[in-house]
């Protein structure tokens, strides 16, 4: 009896690949190159994704930010890029993926104001003041309203689906509101407002 021939969804050499015309996305790495831990060479991180067969390769700042594409079915890649991460670096680095749409969508549901932004940029503008945190599966909004409800700093914390965006008065690493989303039970991984917009720019650099 002939058996036809199983994919392995881990195995990078499955997905070979002529990438024209295939879409965008945005892997986004989280807990790397943080504190001096972790340590992973962007061009290094480049190369994985050329090995797994993906095209179109791009990489953006030490935080772990890869613009590529595939024809794979969305919802196995996180799993197919952290497997091959793991096994390339020798540690766990959870991915959140977005693609160039929801990128565009995240960006045009930016709950701040101009004015809003602004204003905490000129009393505090050594820092970054907005965030957008991100997950790959759905954030409990009864959850996080119960954990905005219990907030009572000057900080503003919006819900979305699979985002939570964060206006910080002050630095990040002082936010008791950015401290307590580890309490609702998703792996979130937070990329400043800068950051995002660079990542619109690179994802439109060739439509």
């Amino acid at each position: 009896m002939l058996q036809s021939k199983k994919t392995d969804l881990t195995d990078p050499k499955e997905f070979k690949m002529d990438e024209k015309g295939f879409p965008k996305y945005v892997a986004f790495f989280r807990g790397i190159n943080v504190g001096g831990k972790n340590k992973v060479k962007m061009a290094d991180l480049k190369q994985l994704f050329h090995d797994c067969g993906f095209g179109d390769v791009t990489t953006y700042i030490q935080s772990g930010n890869v613009i590529f594409k595939s024809k794979q079915d969305k919802s196995l890649l996180p799993d197919v890029i952290s497997h091959a991460f793991e096994k390339r670096f020798a540690f766990p680095s959870h991915v959140i993926l977005r693609s160039n749409d929801e990128i565009s969508a995240i960006m045009s549901a930016l709950p701040f104001s101009k004015e809003e932004i602004e204003q905490v940029e000129a009393d505090t503008p050594e820092v970054e003041h907005v965030y957008v945190f991100m997950a790959n599966d759905y954030i409990d909004p009864a959850a996080a309203e119960k954990l905005c409800s219990a907030y009572a700093g000057e900080d503003k914390l919006s819900i979305g689906e699979r985002e939570l965006y964060l206006l910080c008065y002050h630095s990040i690493r002082d936010s008791k509101s950015a401290a307590s989303l580890s309490k609702l039970g998703v792996s979130l991984t937070s990329r400043n407002l800068k950051t995002m917009l660079k990542i619109c720019e690179l994802l439109d650099a060739d439509n």
